[in-house]
């Protein structure tokens, strides 16, 4: 059984859970997978002439079961009449997936599009997956907002089955009528720093307190201000890329570094003695199941969140402390810097949440 898979983000972008699908596909078949990069699915906005190019992952070279393809298109998607005119466009493209399909082939959707809409009507493909990983349209403004939500609902119509990357999305979709299956993210278990960690020796009373990831409009600044005050002492390291503002004035101790490579930054989350994830509540981390969760957990790390997405439902889980305001900060904090665990639960844990163990729960639909 082949794949092929459209993806949200390039093959050469940091390694996130399109990457891990298609490698637990391959995994699951040892079938070749045919990846098609993706294109722009908005209006383009004035932001976007000013905003850096995307990050990109370290160079490697292509598995021998992977080919990579890329969907010409103009920057019109939202526009009616839109799928008509990228339809010339993407041709070749096309041509080139019915080949690869002359032996039985899924279609995966890593995000909705026109090109998506009309290969979901090729009678080339045994059966059809989408996997929801985010409220899409909450990414979007104005009609292409618009848009997405119309093309998201008729994607989720039309494939065989949805895979949803947290709880809140699988009952969306479920509500929708779309059989839905719950596939939360996990982590890169063969790939994280050897245990027991070395950690070096910190100052005494100066603990780290650690967040790898984008700082987004969905970062709660308040929220690591609060911490960084009510926490004088120890070191806020906030690591990855920012995109918008930050307050002009932060606490003496948060240090803003640049993003790292995963490697790097899962070296660097060795350092830490609690793993943070400050997110806002709103229409985007309601549908969120954060990577760098798994992360600190399978380095052992505590970690310190607000209460947002799948995270609310972790409330109680071991290792998990949730902060409901800035006001219980401090509580919160102490707790987290209290908890201790044995080798053999962080050594369960990534056993129990590796994407292999994670991604036999799609292997249904897989095969």
């Amino acid at each position: 059984m082949r794949l092929v898979y459209l993806s949200p983000v390039s093959w050469h972008s940091f390694t996130q859970r399109p990457h891990e699908l298609v490698r637990q596909f391959h995994a699951a078949t040892q079938a070749p997978v045919l990846w098609v990069e993706p294109y722009p699915t908005r209006l383009p906005v004035m932001a976007d002439l000013l905003a850096q190019p995307p990050q990109q992952g370290p160079a490697v070279e292509l598995p021998n079961w992977l080919t990579l393809s890329k969907a010409l298109a103009l920057p019109i998607e939202p526009l009616p009449g839109s799928g008509w005119v990228n339809r010339l466009l993407w041709q070749g493209l096309k041509q080139q997936i019915r080949r690869f399909a002359e032996e039985p082939t899924l279609l995966g959707i890593g995000k909705p599009s026109r090109l998506a809409l009309q290969l979901l009507q090729e009678p080339i493909f045994v059966g059809s997956f989408y996997d929801v990983m985010d409220n899409v349209p909450a990414f979007y403004q104005g009609w292409s907002r618009h848009a997405m939500r119309r093309r998201q609902h008729q994607t989720a119509q039309a494939v065989s089955t949805a895979l949803a990357s947290c709880t809140s999305l699988q009952h969306y979709w479920q509500q929708q009528q779309v059989d839905t299956r719950l596939l939360h993210n996990g982590c890169a278990s063969e790939r994280m720093p050897a245990l027991p960690l070395a950690r070096p020796a910190a100052p005494s009373g100066r603990p780290v307190f650690g967040y790898i990831g984008t700082l987004a409009k969905w970062f709660d600044w308040d929220f690591v201000q609060a911490l960084a005050l009510a926490f004088p002492e120890a070191q806020v390291r906030l690591i990855g890329p920012l995109h918008g503002t930050s307050p002009a004035a932060l606490a003496a101790n948060i240090q803003r570094l640049p993003a790292l490579s995963h490697e790097a930054a899962l070296q660097a989350m060795t350092e830490f003695d609690v793993g943070l994830i400050p997110f806002k509540r709103d229409d985007i981390t309601r549908y969120v199941d954060p990577i760098k969760y798994y992360e600190y957990r399978a380095l052992g790390l505590p970690v310190v969140s607000t209460a947002f997405g799948e995270m609310s439902n972790r409330r109680g889980v071991q290792g998990v402390f949730l902060s409901d305001s800035v006001a219980d900060i401090p509580q919160v904090v102490h707790q987290a810097l209290a908890f201790t665990e044995p080798l053999a639960e962080t050594l369960k844990f990534r056993e129990a949440n590796s994407w292999a163990k994670r991604f036999e729960v799609a292997h249904a639909a897989f095969l």
